[in-house]
Protein backbone atom coordinates (compact mmCIF):
# COMPACT_ATOMS: atom_id res chain seq x y z
CA UNK A 1 0.00 0.00 0.00
CA UNK A 2 1.14 3.45 -0.89
CA UNK A 3 2.21 5.68 2.32
CA UNK A 4 -0.39 8.19 3.22
CA UNK A 5 0.46 11.63 3.73
CA UNK A 6 -1.47 14.99 3.63
CA UNK A 7 -1.63 16.58 0.17
CA UNK A 8 -0.71 20.35 1.92
CA UNK A 9 2.10 21.64 -0.01
CA UNK A 10 1.55 25.70 0.57
CA UNK A 11 3.65 27.75 1.70
CA UNK A 12 4.41 31.33 0.60
CA UNK A 13 7.14 30.46 -1.90
CA UNK A 14 4.87 27.80 -3.47
CA UNK A 15 2.41 27.84 -6.52
CA UNK A 16 -0.13 25.54 -6.06
CA UNK A 17 -1.62 24.12 -9.24
CA UNK A 18 -5.42 22.77 -9.64
CA UNK A 19 -6.00 20.35 -12.80
CA UNK A 20 -8.00 17.79 -14.63
CA UNK A 21 -6.65 15.28 -17.60
CA UNK A 22 -10.34 16.03 -19.12
CA UNK A 23 -10.13 19.81 -19.10
CA UNK A 24 -8.97 21.14 -22.63
CA UNK A 25 -8.04 24.20 -20.84
CA UNK A 26 -5.69 22.29 -18.59
CA UNK A 27 -4.11 20.61 -21.86
CA UNK A 28 -3.60 24.11 -23.54
CA UNK A 29 -2.09 25.79 -20.65
CA UNK A 30 0.65 23.09 -20.07
CA UNK A 31 3.54 25.63 -20.62
CA UNK A 32 2.14 28.46 -17.90
CA UNK A 33 4.25 26.29 -15.83
CA UNK A 34 7.23 26.36 -17.67
CA UNK A 35 6.83 30.51 -17.17
CA UNK A 36 6.31 29.97 -13.38
CA UNK A 37 9.60 27.46 -13.08
CA UNK A 38 11.70 29.66 -15.45
CA UNK A 39 11.11 32.56 -12.80
CA UNK A 40 12.33 30.49 -9.83
CA UNK A 41 8.87 29.23 -8.38
CA UNK A 42 8.34 25.66 -7.50
CA UNK A 43 4.68 24.58 -8.93
CA UNK A 44 3.10 21.67 -7.05
CA UNK A 45 0.41 20.13 -10.01
CA UNK A 46 -2.59 18.97 -7.83
CA UNK A 47 -5.72 16.39 -8.97
CA UNK A 48 -9.24 18.22 -9.43
CA UNK A 49 -12.18 16.68 -11.15
CA UNK A 50 -13.64 19.28 -13.43
CA UNK A 51 -16.28 16.62 -13.72
CA UNK A 52 -17.10 14.63 -10.73
CA UNK A 53 -20.71 13.58 -12.18
CA UNK A 54 -19.34 11.73 -15.02
CA UNK A 55 -20.18 7.92 -14.65
CA UNK A 56 -17.27 5.26 -14.27
CA UNK A 57 -18.33 4.00 -17.90
CA UNK A 58 -17.67 7.86 -19.22
CA UNK A 59 -20.41 9.71 -21.18
CA UNK A 60 -20.18 10.24 -25.02
CA UNK A 61 -20.45 14.28 -26.35
CA UNK A 62 -21.13 15.46 -29.48
CA UNK A 63 -18.98 17.38 -32.30
CA UNK A 64 -17.09 20.46 -30.81
CA UNK A 65 -18.38 23.80 -32.35
CA UNK A 66 -18.47 27.61 -31.28
CA UNK A 67 -16.52 30.28 -30.41
CA UNK A 68 -15.12 28.67 -27.15
CA UNK A 69 -14.26 25.48 -29.01
CA UNK A 70 -12.32 27.56 -31.98
CA UNK A 71 -10.07 29.64 -29.22
CA UNK A 72 -9.33 26.70 -27.76
CA UNK A 73 -8.23 25.08 -30.83
CA UNK A 74 -6.01 28.54 -31.87
CA UNK A 75 -4.55 28.08 -28.51
CA UNK A 76 -3.34 24.57 -29.31
CA UNK A 77 -1.98 25.33 -32.29
CA UNK A 78 0.34 28.64 -30.60
CA UNK A 79 1.27 26.16 -28.11
CA UNK A 80 2.42 23.43 -30.90
CA UNK A 81 -0.39 20.79 -29.54
CA UNK A 82 -2.00 18.32 -31.71
CA UNK A 83 -5.65 18.19 -31.00
CA UNK A 84 -8.32 15.63 -31.79
CA UNK A 85 -11.28 15.84 -29.66
CA UNK A 86 -12.40 12.69 -27.99
CA UNK A 87 -15.91 11.52 -28.71
CA UNK A 88 -16.05 10.07 -25.04
CA UNK A 89 -15.40 11.61 -21.77
CA UNK A 90 -13.83 9.22 -19.14
CA UNK A 91 -14.25 9.66 -15.34
CA UNK A 92 -10.82 11.24 -14.88
CA UNK A 93 -10.47 10.25 -10.80
CA UNK A 94 -8.31 6.89 -11.82
CA UNK A 95 -6.04 8.76 -14.30
CA UNK A 96 -5.60 12.23 -11.32
CA UNK A 97 -4.87 9.56 -8.81
CA UNK A 98 -2.20 7.89 -10.93
CA UNK A 99 -0.88 11.05 -11.40
CA UNK A 100 -0.57 12.09 -7.42
CA UNK A 101 1.01 8.87 -7.01
CA UNK A 102 3.51 9.23 -9.49
CA UNK A 103 3.93 12.91 -7.97
CA UNK A 104 5.02 11.62 -4.44
CA UNK A 105 6.97 8.78 -5.18
CA UNK A 106 8.78 9.25 -8.79
CA UNK A 107 8.29 13.52 -9.16
CA UNK A 108 11.01 13.73 -11.59
CA UNK A 109 9.12 11.77 -14.40
CA UNK A 110 5.51 13.72 -12.82
CA UNK A 111 5.07 16.15 -15.10
CA UNK A 112 6.44 13.57 -17.76
CA UNK A 113 3.58 11.34 -16.91
CA UNK A 114 1.00 13.95 -16.93
CA UNK A 115 2.59 14.78 -19.87
CA UNK A 116 1.40 11.21 -21.69
CA UNK A 117 -2.00 10.98 -20.06
CA UNK A 118 -2.98 14.55 -21.82
CA UNK A 119 -1.64 12.95 -24.68
CA UNK A 120 -3.23 10.21 -24.28
CA UNK A 121 -6.89 11.93 -24.47
CA UNK A 122 -6.39 14.86 -26.33
CA UNK A 123 -4.20 13.40 -28.78
CA UNK A 124 -4.85 9.43 -28.91
CA UNK A 125 -8.03 9.54 -27.91
CA UNK A 126 -7.45 6.95 -25.65
CA UNK A 127 -9.47 6.02 -22.65
CA UNK A 128 -8.49 7.86 -18.96
CA UNK A 129 -11.24 6.14 -17.23
CA UNK A 130 -9.63 2.54 -18.26
CA UNK A 131 -6.78 1.74 -15.39
CA UNK A 132 -4.89 -0.61 -18.60
CA UNK A 133 -4.47 2.72 -20.49
CA UNK A 134 -3.12 4.42 -17.36
CA UNK A 135 -0.89 1.68 -15.99
CA UNK A 136 0.72 1.32 -20.42
CA UNK A 137 1.67 4.86 -19.73
CA UNK A 138 3.18 4.36 -16.67
CA UNK A 139 4.95 1.02 -17.98
CA UNK A 140 6.41 3.12 -21.28
CA UNK A 141 8.17 5.91 -18.06
CA UNK A 142 9.57 2.90 -16.31
CA UNK A 143 7.53 3.18 -13.22
CA UNK A 144 6.39 0.24 -10.99
CA UNK A 145 2.82 -0.53 -12.07
CA UNK A 146 2.90 -3.29 -9.58
CA UNK A 147 2.89 -1.01 -7.10
CA UNK A 148 0.78 2.13 -8.87
CA UNK A 149 -1.74 -0.89 -9.65
CA UNK A 150 -2.27 -1.50 -5.73
CA UNK A 151 -2.73 2.14 -4.77
CA UNK A 152 -5.26 2.19 -7.45
CA UNK A 153 -6.77 -0.96 -6.67
CA UNK A 154 -6.38 -0.05 -2.23
CA UNK A 155 -8.37 2.93 -2.33
CA UNK A 156 -5.07 5.10 -1.80
CA UNK A 157 -4.92 7.24 -4.58
CA UNK A 158 -8.83 7.91 -4.56
CA UNK A 159 -8.07 9.36 -1.07
CA UNK A 160 -5.76 11.88 -2.28
CA UNK A 161 -7.70 13.25 -5.11
CA UNK A 162 -10.62 13.92 -2.53
CA UNK A 163 -7.93 15.55 -0.26
CA UNK A 164 -6.56 17.60 -2.62
CA UNK A 165 -10.26 19.08 -4.05
CA UNK A 166 -11.26 19.15 -0.35
CA UNK A 167 -8.32 22.00 0.18
CA UNK A 168 -9.16 23.73 -3.34
CA UNK A 169 -12.21 23.78 -2.41
CA UNK A 170 -11.19 25.82 0.91
CA UNK A 171 -9.48 28.22 -1.20
CA UNK A 172 -12.39 28.92 -4.04
CA UNK A 173 -11.08 26.72 -6.47
CA UNK A 174 -14.43 25.58 -8.52
CA UNK A 175 -12.67 24.23 -11.80
CA UNK A 176 -9.74 23.89 -13.68
CA UNK A 177 -7.15 25.50 -14.18
CA UNK A 178 -6.60 27.63 -11.48
CA UNK A 179 -3.24 28.14 -9.58
CA UNK A 180 -2.57 29.72 -5.68
CA UNK A 181 -0.24 32.08 -5.22
CA UNK A 182 0.21 33.65 -1.79
CA UNK A 183 -3.45 33.60 -1.26
CA UNK A 184 -4.24 34.78 -4.96
CA UNK A 185 -6.31 32.87 -7.35
CA UNK A 186 -5.52 32.80 -11.39
CA UNK A 187 -8.26 30.68 -12.92
CA UNK A 188 -8.52 29.80 -16.77
CA UNK A 189 -6.15 29.62 -20.11
CA UNK A 190 -5.16 32.86 -19.81
CA UNK A 191 -2.46 34.72 -22.08
CA UNK A 192 0.85 34.85 -20.58
CA UNK A 193 0.96 38.52 -19.76
CA UNK A 194 -1.70 37.78 -17.13
CA UNK A 195 0.36 35.42 -15.75
CA UNK A 196 3.15 37.89 -15.16
CA UNK A 197 0.77 40.08 -13.79
CA UNK A 198 -0.63 37.60 -11.82
CA UNK A 199 3.41 37.31 -9.87
CA UNK A 200 3.59 40.33 -9.41
CA UNK A 201 0.41 41.70 -7.43
CA UNK A 202 1.11 38.16 -5.55
CA UNK A 203 4.84 39.06 -4.54
CA UNK A 204 3.98 42.96 -3.99
CA UNK A 205 0.72 42.53 -1.80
Amino acid sequence: MSERRDVRPIDAHRIVHWFDFICPFCYVSQNRNDFFGARGCDVVDLPFRAHPEIPPAGVRVGHRQGAMYRNIEAQARAAGLALNWPSRLPSSGSALGAAEWVRRNQPAISRDFNKALFEAHFVLNEDLGDKATILHKAAQLGLDTAVLGAALADGSTADWVRESEAMAHEHGVRGTPVWLYRGKLLAGARPIEEFSRFLKAAETQ
